[in-house]
């Protein structure tokens, strides 16, 4: 066995593309289509009309096709006696109007006196005629090349008489999973084995691109079944993306197979998350070897195989790019150029960035951010208030219309996003207070204990919003404890028992209401944090706590009734408390403050959540200010 390189480079990104693209020859094919199977092609030269359209005079309205000199004299008060077939003929819409009739007189306008007609204006030469090439003329360009044929392009071109055309073929692109713990479905999942979605993820960005796709079943991490694949799949490929095994562990075979069958041009670039990607060969085909982690894979690709096929497709990358202000510091390398996946808050023009906290394995990062916040190699982190550049992932309509919601994390956040289109950044209470006061977000979910009093949220109003600047939006209620396993096998019954040696326990992040009324407890039953075994473990929702204490992650874990229902645990109560939204007064009237308002006192809204359990659903919606007194729940 050959001794292979346990390292990988670090190479620029714009060094690592510029070098790839110089070394591939990348020429689009092309293929001759019918011009009905079209329709989102890419023309490979000009499209000229073959015919004319119309490709005769023809009569743009129903009447009668006449001779203008004739009704020249035509009056009010002295008409023109026309004879059919003689000096008018009636027409349809697209009949021809041939010598000697030049001119059409509307149906609505025609005066019928037996057989002839009688006609009390005069006709204008060409009147309501659609002449030869009006639309179209024989031998000028329809099309040009580059251009993606459209529904209403179609019509053009078959108008002008084209019957196939000369298009862009689309490239066909090999995925090649890789990994011996992947499975096909759901179904196959157990212990050590995940299903294979990044494959499919890679399927929808080619298909988007212009590609079509070759998907193979995963292959194991088995270096001669890897190389063969490879091989195999390069044959009669314009690009082969390789899934995983991009780095340089023992099982990492993709950089060694590429280079015993070609050539490997860059393996490591300074991008973070993205840096095992492989850019190589094997013959004329480009073949990438994509990381494995979900958003390593999605920043790859997009960086280096979507360049290759814009220029295989003749398509141009077309990514849209906004300026946003950064919510909070992002600490980076400058050993990388870092990809941060970022949340949007549009209001009064400004776009507001905030960054998620997730890994790169974490794919649903993707699917909950608005864009990709970037920050440049030179740049060592950005701070707060700094400007970031982002790409989306949504078009900006969407991201106009989406209701920024940051704070503290409830699952009613997920049902009132059924309903409407909400971003939501869980962030704790404190976070989201912190938020609102930034103008970061429209809405600002909290539950924060008072102390003094017991209450919820209405001291928040006047210590941090003074003047009356903001309220609070009634939300549902709810039951704060402790979520242990089905049964409370471990006979947890009480805050003190966290303290039992044999106790791992999943917090809340600092800043949560959660947190916060977790302190207060071990205060008041004056119980040192240091004795509580994980009490340094944070999550951002109730959600992720429970599902740690289902998986045997910890024994017991802070967090709402909710939460402990819908994940089948026991739950030990400690108290209520409100969830309510803070927004401010200016921003009643917003449109999507309305909307929410609407959802969170609609009957189904609470039917839903009476219907999971573990809510409190009086008074949903009601608006309260800083001076009313918090009602018992």
């Amino acid at each position: 066995m050959m001794n292979e390189k346990r390292y990988i480079g670090n190479t620029r990104e714009e060094e690592a593309r510029s070098a790839y693209l110089g070394a591939l020859e990348l020429q689009p094919a092309t293929e001759q289509v019918p011009v009905t199977e079209s329709l989102g092609r890419v023309t490979a030269k000009a499209v000229q009309a073959v015919l004319s359209s119309p490709a005769f005079n023809c009569a743009a309205m129903d009447g009668a096709a006449v001779v203008s000199k004739v009704t020249r004299s035509a009056r009010p008060q002295a008409p023109v006696r026309l004879v059919e077939g003689d000096n008018f003929v009636f027409v349809n819409t697209g009949n021809p109007v041939e010598d000697p009739f030049d001119a059409v007189i509307m149906k609505e306008d025609l005066i019928q006196d037996g057989q002839d007609l009688l006609i009390y204006q005069p006709a204008i030469t060409w009147q309501h005629v659609r002449p030869i090439g009006e639309d179209i003329v024989a031998t000028e360009m329809i099309l040009p090349r580059a251009h993606v044929i459209r529904p209403f392009d179609l019509g053009s071109l078959i108008a002008g008489g084209i019957s196939e055309l000369e298009v862009i073929r689309r490239p066909v692109v090999s995925i090649l999973p890789t990994g011996t713990e992947l499975v096909e479905t759901p179904e196959e999942v157990t212990k050590g084995h995940i299903p294979d979605s990044n494959s499919w993820m890679l399927k929808g960005l080619v298909e988007e691109a212009g590609g079509v796709v070759r998907r193979w079943d995963p292959i194991p991490d088995e270096y001669d079944r890897i190389k063969s694949a490879i091989a195999q799949a390069a044959v009669g490929s314009g690009l082969v993306l390789v899934g995983a095994g991009s780095s340089a562990g023992t099982k990492d075979f993709t950089a060694r197979a590429v280079a015993e069958l070609g050539e490997v041009i860059v393996h490591g670039i300074a991008i973070k998350p993205g840096k095992p990607s492989i850019l190589g060969k094997v013959g004329t085909t480009p073949v990438i070897g994509i990381p494995g982690y979900p958003v390593s894979s999605y920043i790859s690709f997009q960086e280096f195989a979507a360049p290759v096929l814009a220029r295989l497709t003749a398509r141009p990358v077309k990514d849209t790019f906004v300026e946003a202000i950064l919510t909070a510091d992002v600490h980076s390398s400058l050993k990388n150029k870092e990809y941060i996946r970022v949340s949007l808050h549009y209001e009064d023009g400004i776009y507001r960035a905030t960054p998620s906290r997730s890994g790169a394995g974490v794919s649903m990062s993707l699917v909950r951010s608005d864009g990709i916040g970037i920050i440049e190699q030179q740049d060592e982190g950005l701070s707060r208030g700094e400007t970031i550049r982002v790409r989306l992932l949504r078009t900006l309509d969407e991201v106009h219309e989406r209701l920024t919601i940051t704070g503290s994390h409830d699952i009613c956040i997920d049902l009132l996003g059924d309903r409407m289109p909400i971003n939501s950044t869980h962030v704790g209470s404190m976070g989201g207070v912190l938020a609102m006061r930034n103008q970061e977000a429209l809405l600002a979910p909290v539950h924060v204990l008072d102390e003094t009093d017991g209450s919820y949220n209405l001291h928040l109003l006047k210590k941090y919003f003074p003047g009356n600047t903001h309220v609070l939006l009634r939300g549902p209620g709810r039951i704060q404890g402790l979520m242990v396993k089905k049964g409370n096998p471990d006979g947890i019954h009480s805050i003190h028992d966290l303290t039992r040696p044999d106790v791992l326990f999943m917090n809340r992040q600092r800043g949560s209401g959660t947190r916060i009324f977790v302190d207060h407890l071990l205060r008041q039953e004056a119980i040192n944090p240091e004795q509580i075994q994980g009490y340094e473990r944070e999550a951002t929702t109730h959600t992720t706590v429970a599902a740690a204490v289902a998986q045997g992650n910890a024994t017991a874990g802070a967090g709402v009734l909710s939460a402990a229902l819908a994940l089948n645990l026991d739950f030990i109560p400690l108290g209520q408390e409100h969830y309510d939204f803070l927004v401010a007064r200016d921003n009643l009237e917003d449109e999507r403050i309305q909307a929410f308002l609407g959802y969170l006192r609609s009957d189904s809204f609470r039917q839903e959540l009476e219907e999971r359990g573990g809510y409190l659903t009086d008074d949903l919606g009601m608006i309260l200010e800083a001076d009313d007194v918090e009602r018992s729940i």
